[in-house]
């Protein structure tokens, strides 16, 4: 039997690839395919079916990709949508890999045409079930994309799905999500490897319910929605365009990559750690951690924006892939050799100022004029505690809060680590905010007595 679990950083996105006796499915692919030829060319299989859980919402699928490479058949859930390509799903419908049977549930309240797919093993027994969105290790999936007004509605069809279709498999069936811990497609998903039904019977928050109603009540919420997410939507429809038709983004001189950053109207993307982009970075820059790429890139940047990338110095092979995941084609090219060859060439440079936490510690005990902003979300305040008398403002809302800024006061950004925050800074130092200055570390070394932690 062949069986790989595919995980993609920073989305939080798994995949699967699946068989038997040479003939294989992949469910759920991302857009860059090579991993999946690659292991299954090399267990000797065939890939036969794609499988789709759901028209996906934060991450181009690689459905299209995979059959232009294998000639594999294409099926995809929410029937009711006017999709481009591939066959739709039916209930109940079966695929044969080897002497594993996959068959299709419909398992609607992410989606209204939402599929479960559910592995029998040689026995004929259920094994594993491929839930897509519909429940995850310690969560389920968001049920708030038919608005708010549907809230009750797909929350209660999400009820239905789990309890009434997926439960009944049985405790010992191993769950396999579509997403794991840090996604955008659920809240509070666990930081679980692998799971079972029984686990998530027992230990998934969002099921300890006595009744339809009250699990209405605990997931019918809207949640947080990137604006790049319709247009993922509408590409899932039509097909993504395929990652052969673009060239390798090219290596550019510091005088190449001023002419396009001018020309183009580019936005400078510097991927790098937040102490180097805070030491110096070009002018106007945008700055977003490389593993942050995936979380926070489709927030600032337009989809059809040209985007020019900084990194260390080195092929920015992780940036570009984090980028072509979620729709952002449009790279111009990287700065090669990283920002040394920009100094060298004698262009200007900026730099942001920052601080650590036991010295911003020491600024608010002794002056107590102070203004500190909070990006974490409300999530990691309720769980890490909450910074006595900071404002709030998560990173993704920030745009929308800038008047609730002062812009006579130093500002102090803070969240987990300094990476955020950096983010946060560019975002402000790019609008005219020049009081500004990054918080290094996270709570770990708060010790302020003025403003403790809450």
């Amino acid at each position: 039997m062949l069986f790989e679990k595919i995980k993609s950083p920073g989305l939080a996105h798994n995949s699967y690839l699946l068989g038997d006796s040479g003939e294989a499915v992949v469910i759920d692919p991302r857009r860059d395919i090579k991993v999946y030829l690659e292991k299954a060319v090399e267990a000797g299989y065939a890939i036969k079916h794609v499988l789709e859980t759901h028209r996906n919402e934060d991450y181009l699928i690689g459905s299209l990709e995979i059959k232009q490479k294998t000639g594999a058949d294409i099926w995809h859930a929410d029937t009711h949508l006017d999709y481009q390509y591939g066959e739709p799903v039916e209930e109940g419908q079966k695929f044969q890999a080897g002497r594993l049977t996959v068959e299709a549930l419909h398992t609607p309240g992410h989606t209204p045409g939402s599929r479960s797919y559910v592995l029998y093993g040689y026995e004929g027994e259920p094994w594993m079930v491929f839930t897509g969105d519909v429940i995850f290790a310690g969560d389920v999936g968001r049920v708030d994309f038919l608005g708010e007004e549907k809230l009750a509605e797909t929350a209660g069809a999400l009820y239905d799905s789990i309890f009434k279709k997926i439960f009944p498999l049985g405790d010992e069936v191993i769950l396999c999500p579509a997403h794991g811990a840090g996604s955008v497609c659920a809240s509070a998903i666990a930081d679980r490897e692998w799971t079972t039904i029984g686990i998530e019977k027992k230990l998934n928050p969002k099921l300890q319910v006595e009744s339809k109603e009250e699990f209405i009540e605990k997931v019918g919420k809207m949640l947080e929605y990137p604006p790049y997410f319709t247009k993922m939507e509408k590409y899932n429809l039509e097909g993504p365009p395929l990652l052969s038709q673009y060239e390798e983004p090219a290596p550019l001189t510091a005088e190449e990559f001023d002419r396009i950053r001018e020309e183009k109207q580019a936005v400078v993307l510097d991927a790098r750690m937040e102490v180097s982009f805070a030491s110096a970075h070009i002018p106007g820059s945008l700055s977003i951690w490389k593993d942050n790429l995936p979380s926070f890139v489709g927030w600032f940047v337009p989809l059809d924006k040209p985007i020019l990338l900084v990194t260390e110095g080195e092929y920015p092979l992780e940036e570009i892939t984090h980028l072509y995941r979620t729709g952002f084609d449009n790279i111009k090219g990287y700065l090669s050799d990283g920002l040394i060859k920009w100094h060298m060439a004698g262009k200007k440079s900026a730099s942001i100022n920052t601080v650590t936490v036991d010295r911003l510690c020491q600024i608010i005990d002794g002056s107590g004029d102070y203004f500190i902003l909070d990006v974490r979300s409300r999530d990691e305040i309720e769980e890490e505690g909450e910074i006595q008398d900071a404002v709030n403002i998560h990173l993704t809302q920030l745009p929308d809060g800038y008047s609730e800024l002062p812009e006579d006061r130093e500002i102090y950004i803070f969240c987990g680590s300094g990476l955020r925050s950096m983010t946060a800074a560019t975002l402000l130092k790019n609008r005219g905010y020049d009081n500004i200055s990054v918080v290094l570390g996270g709570l770990i070394g708060w010790s302020s007595t003025s403003c403790p932690i809450v």
